[in-house]
C-alpha cells in the first residue's frame, strides 16, 4: 500500500495551490483520508480529512473556509484545495488512509504518503 502526495511548490500569499493524494495498489473509495501537515519545528498536524462511509469533511480552525478536501472516484485521487494561502500555511503535507474513528488523529492511521513540500511566501 503505497501513498504519493503531490502538488506542492512556492505560492505567494494570497495564492491558491491543489496538493494531489494518489494510491498505488488500493481504491481510495473505501478508506478515510487525512491531510496533515507539519511546520519546522512543530507538530504534526491535522489539516483536513474525508470519511469514506458518509462523504464527510473536517477541516482545523486554521483552514477553515480556505481549504476544501475532495474525492475524485473516477481518478481515484484525494485533493486538498488550498486557496488565500498563508505564511503559516508553510509546512510539508502529508496525506494518509486508513480506516479510522477519528479522521483528524494522526495516530489512527497506519498508510502514509512521503510528503510534499509547501512554501508560502510574504
Amino acid at each position: 500500500v503505497q501513498l504519493q502526495a503531490s502538488g506542492g511548490g512556492l505560492v505567494q500569499s494570497g495564492g491558491s495551490l491543489r496538493l494531489s493524494c494518489a494510491p498505488s495498489g488500493f481504491t481510495l473509495d473505501y478508506y478515510d483520508i487525512g491531510w496533515f501537515r507539519q511546520a519546522p519545528g512543530k507538530e504534526r498536524e491535522g489539516v483536513s480529512c474525508i470519511k469514506s462511509s458518509d462523504g464527510s469533511t473536517y477541516y482545523s480552525d486554521s483552514v477553515k473556509g480556505r481549504f476544501t478536501i475532495s474525492r475524485d472516484r473516477a481518478k481515484n485521487t484525494v485533493y486538498l484545495e488550498m486557496n488565500h494561502v498563508k505564511p503559516e500555511d508553510t509546512a510539508i503535507y502529508y496525506c494518509a488512509s486508513d480506516f479510522v474513528r477519528d479522521c483528524m488523529d494522526a495516530t489512527e492511521y497506519s498508510y502514509w504518503g512521503q510528503g510534499t513540500l509547501v512554501t508560502i511566501s510574504s
